[in-house]
């Protein structure tokens, strides 16, 4: 049976149209009937439509029954619906069948799903439809993996993935043998912080957290990755599991200070393993992860194994 899948704009204005016309005809041909939320391409500020706009977007995807409901992008705007969005409508969409999608701006309705919806089911950490989907040949087109993984997501038949550690030195495995369990959940790391003491902040003990950037130095994201240390939340997890922090420029005092140091210093102060090497961010190759979902990690020398559905 074919799938039904709305492309709807909950944060950032779409600043090509064309992107989304193109994410849609990709979509199209992957066997999903794609269509566009009837706000998908408002406009308001650095916004897809003023609040009350975007709002009622959220609403009435999640009242549509559609089967998949993709972000168009991310940037900013989910944080000013928080306290106003219908938690229970959104999590009974989850219940019927939808399959939430996206990432960035998106981790704040994800994890505020988590504090204010326990136990709903998980939404998709993954592509956006602009972003990824409307990619054209000259950026690259649709990554391969990208695709890959959505459509096994979107089927139920994705359970696991894997990657390489890449944060330990050369010819070193120091996590080798390590198992850990616990509920799946993180995303943006700028978002997660911002949720820090909030009522939609989801308190979670023993949790398997990943966390990615975009456009921040890595002392920014050392100094947020303490914050959540300072906080508490670090030392909580059974492990942290680091993605792409991409597109920023080093700065000529930095002097051997590198992202890999910065999550060396955090590391130093928690017993929590941080490991390197998620294929998930902002960057065009990137796997889909369950939030809210119970999964299991592996390490076998510096290959790690992350699995949901089996625990």
């Amino acid at each position: 049976m074919t799938q039904t899948l709305t492309i709807f704009s909950p944060a950032g204005v779409v600043r090509e149209a064309a992107a989304l016309r193109r994410a849609q005809k990709h979509l199209a041909r992957l066997g999903f009937d794609a269509s566009l939320d009837a706000s998908a391409l408002a406009k308001h500020q650095r916004f897809a439509g003023d609040d009350d706009t975007r709002l009622a977007t959220l609403h009435r995807v999640a009242a549509s029954g559609v089967d998949v409901a993709l972000a168009a992008r991310g940037g900013y705007g989910m944080t000013r619906l928080l306290d106003r969005l219908d938690w229970a409508l959104i999590a009974q969409s989850i219940a019927n069948g939808t399959q939430w999608v996206g990432q960035s701006d998106l981790t704040a309705l994800q994890l505020g799903l988590l504090a204010h919806a326990k136990g709903c089911g998980p939404t998709w950490a993954g592509p956006l439809a602009a972003d990824d989907f409307g990619r054209t040949a000259e950026q690259g087109g649709v990554d391969d993996i990208t695709e890959a993984c959505f459509v096994e997501a979107m089927h139920e038949e994705l359970e696991a993935i894997g990657f390489r550690e890449s944060g330990a030195p050369r010819g070193t495995s120091p996590l080798d043998g390590f198992e850990a369990e616990g509920l799946l959940w993180g995303g943006n790391l700028s978002m997660v912080c911002s949720l820090l003491g909030t009522p939609h902040w989801p308190r979670i003990k023993g949790g398997i957290l990943f966390l990615e950037e975009v456009g921040e130095h890595p002392y920014r994201v050392e100094r947020m990755l303490l914050q959540l240390q300072q906080a508490g939340v670090l030392d909580a997890q059974r492990a942290v599991l680091i993605g792409d922090v991409s597109r920023f420029k080093p700065a000529p005092h930095d002097r051997g200070y590198t992202l890999k140091t910065a999550v060396a210093a955090v590391q130093a102060r928690t017993a929590t393993p941080l490991l390197m090497g998620l294929p998930h961010g902002h960057e065009a190759t990137k796997v889909c992860l369950p939030v809210g979902a119970k999964a299991q990690m592996v390490v076998q020398g510096r290959d790690v194994l992350l699995a949901w559905g089996h625990v």
